[in-house]
């Protein structure tokens, strides 16, 4: 069973060498262990948030010169004593330190137990913990925004406005029920019937920003495909403007797939540089590329068609376009070369030369605006948990049932039912409503130290 009594400590600092590292220590004996081998200042007798130079020592040994950060309960990050010690980055004074305070009484913290220990205090709420995990995660603006914005509580607010005003909605179903027999109604039916219509469109938004949360959080896959020689790698290279593939005028130069990130506008996009596909070749190597091409197109969150605007007719774009569409995938056509050809091929297909870097910008909007599909706010709250994005799916459903019951004139008591399964998702969300096991494998996601 979880102890929450037990004082943990953690090297909080990523391995490797570097200029500082840090030993956090949590817990009601946090002080008292770091006084045992800190000599300077007794830790005890000073005040909250303060920092203070001094020695850890092991026995008559110096360890290292350190700064010893001083957070007295309940003013604190886990809601107890914690000490956080920094000292040199190296990886064996990090692991001197560690055994020290371990030997004097500390446990070693499991991955994520310091932020738990918030949770479990009510210095924040489930949601705010994951979005802690979020940020450390976050290798893009637009991830880091949505972290941010959760860890502020952005996220909790919305949750909470909903399930207080379907608390309070409960709370006049549960009277009637008391006084049944007298046919009295405290609940407004067509009060409830616009509460759940607003909870139902708030519901919805959330759920629907979960296409937009899971690439902001995991980036988006772009395959860049086409023909052999119509100008994929130097595509990719002018994406990136560098030069990362190898660029040929012999067709089928590109054996196999090259993968780069590119970020647009704090999203992040990886562009797979892929084998020209065609139909027939006696390479067995460049028949294993195409293939792989094609896997990768499958898998893609979008698809760049990049075809030669000498070489491509009307005709045959019609067909690969009529692919995609089969196939439910989203494409962009994109006519390379047309610094040296002019033929025209519809509105809906956008005209670059690679080679001359020409519309470029073009494309690197088009890519952003087929993530945003123009649908989505980005300033409000985007859920980028599937945990999250499932539990909210059960809330609209609960919501559903309820109109359902409301338009059926079925009873109080079976409402307050489907109103009570509503509030346990929400609360599932937030972890008002959570069990030791979920919050175990939750929490194991986190990183040592935080």
């Amino acid at each position: 069973m979880y102890d929450i009594n037990e004082t943990i400590a953690a090297i909080a600092t990523p391995a490797g060498e570097g200029a500082i590292g840090v030993i956090r220590l949590s817990g009601s004996k946090a002080i008292e262990i770091a006084d045992k081998i800190f000599a300077g200042k007794k830790l005890a007798s000073q005040p909250s948030h303060t920092i203070h130079f001094g020695k850890i020592v092991d026995g008559d040994e110096v360890v290292d010169e350190v700064v010893a950060s001083l957070y007295k309960g309940p003013k604190s990050y886990t809601g107890e004593d914690v000490v956080e010690i920094s000292c040199h980055g190296s990886q064996y004074v990090l692991e001197r330190v560690l055994n020290l305070c371990l030997s004097n009484g500390a446990h070693t913290a499991k991955a994520g137990e310091f932020t738990q220990r918030a949770f479990l205090n009510n210095k924040m709420d489930l949601t705010q913990a994951e979005a802690v995990a979020d940020l450390i995660a976050s290798h893009s603006g637009a991830a880091h925004k949505a972290a941010i914005h959760n860890l502020r509580g952005g996220f909790s607010n919305d949750l909470f406005d909903l399930r207080e005003q379907l608390i309070q909605f409960s709370a006049l179903l549960e009277l009637e029920l008391d006084f049944s027999e007298e046919d009295v109604e405290f609940a407004d039916r067509t009060r409830f019937y616009e509460l759940i219509a607003l909870l139902t469109d708030t519901t919805k938004k959330l759920v629907s920003s979960f296409s937009l949360g899971n690439v902001i959080k995991k980036g988006v896959s772009v395959a860049i495909i086409g023909k052999p020689n119509a100008g994929k790698s130097t595509l990719l290279n002018a994406l990136l403007n560098e030069e990362r593939a190898i660029v040929s005028d012999i067709a089928g130069t590109t054996r196999d797939s090259i993968e780069e990130v590119l970020n647009i506008k704090g999203i992040l996009f990886r562009l797979i540089d892929t084998a020209g596909i065609r139909e027939h070749t006696s390479d067995i190597v460049e028949t294993m590329g195409v293939q792989r091409s094609r896997d990768i197109m499958q898998k893609a969150d979008i698809v760049v068609y990049l075809f030669d605007a000498k070489e491509e007719t009307p005709e045959l774009l019609e067909e690969q376009r009529k692919i995609f569409e089969q196939e439910g995938l989203k494409y962009i056509l994109v006519a390379n070369k047309t610094d040296i050809a002019d033929n025209d091929f519809g509105n809906d297909v956008l005209y670059i030369s690679a080679k001359q870097k020409q519309h470029i910008d073009l494309l690197c909007d088009m890519l952003y605006s087929k993530v945003i599909d123009g649908n989505v706010n980005t300033e409000g709250t985007i859920v980028t948990n599937a945990r999250h994005h499932a539990s909210l799916q059960e809330v609209l459903k609960s919501l559903e049932d309820i109109k359902g019951g409301l338009d059926n004139n079925i009873s109080g008591d079976l409402i307050s039912l489907d109103v009570r399964r509503c509030l346990h998702y929400l609360g599932e969300i937030t972890g008002q409503v959570t069990t030791e096991d979920k919050l175990d494998y939750i929490f194991s996601k986190f990183c040592i130290g935080k």
